[in-house]
């Protein structure tokens, strides 16, 4: 299914109608670096709570791999690459979240570069849980074996010059100079998104967005 424009009503009512495995419904909403992945997943959330099913957000950052061991790769580079993420540990919390009753996970400070554990908690009345993250669709080894694990899959496709420019935006952000910024968006985070393109797995629903 391909929707051209984010209609939450009824991308909520697809989700909640949508079977589930576990005791948990467990979305997926997976797309490139700055294609607006964490705010339709706290937009379903919302909209799920609002209608009286509780939901959460669990974002997949969290699992980034810690500097010092991206150094030892020689990966630090290549930060937010498939490969410079805990894809076994990742993949454990989502096999955990769909029946435990109370779930820690880690989540990423952007600002200090670093991941926090347990720095989230699932709480025991969460129904549905949607989890965010660049990969979570991706054809590769150890992240195919998530694909099974969703009872709902969402994609956000947007074109390559708008992921550009927010990427640009971001950085700008991060105390970034136009040049660094643009370096830092062309050298890695354009390379990750055209990969996560190329190796896509299928999904439920596409959102393709301005």
């Amino acid at each position: 299914m391909i929707n051209t424009a984010p209609d939450l009503t009824q991308i909520c009512a697809t989700i909640s109608a949508s079977p589930k495995w576990g005791k948990r419904r467990l979305i997926a909403v997976a797309g490139a670096p700055a294609s607006g992945k964490s705010t339709i997943a706290e937009q379903i959330a919302d909209q799920l709570c609002a209608t009286g099913h509780k939901a959460q957000v669990v974002p997949m950052d969290g699992f980034h791999l810690d500097n010092a061991e991206l150094d030892k790769m020689d990966l630090r580079a290549r930060k937010g690459a498939p490969e410079t993420f805990d894809i076994d540990a990742l993949t454990a919390l989502i096999a955990r979240i769909q029946d435990a009753p109370q779930v820690s996970y880690p989540i990423f400070d952007r600002a200090a570069d670093r991941a926090i554990p347990a720095g989230g908690t699932l709480c025991p009345d969460v129904e549905t849980v949607v989890v965010e993250g660049n990969y979570l669709l991706f054809d590769a080894q150890g992240w195919r074996d998530l694909h099974s694990l969703w009872d709902f899959r969402v994609f956000l496709d947007v074109p390559e010059p708008v992921l550009r420019a927010r990427l640009v935006d971001r950085w700008l952000a991060h105390d970034h100079t136009q040049l660094q910024a643009e370096a830092r968006a062309d050298g890695n985070d354009m390379a990750n998104a055209r990969r996560i393109y190329a190796q896509r797995l299928p999904c439920d629903l596409e959102v393709t967005l301005p």
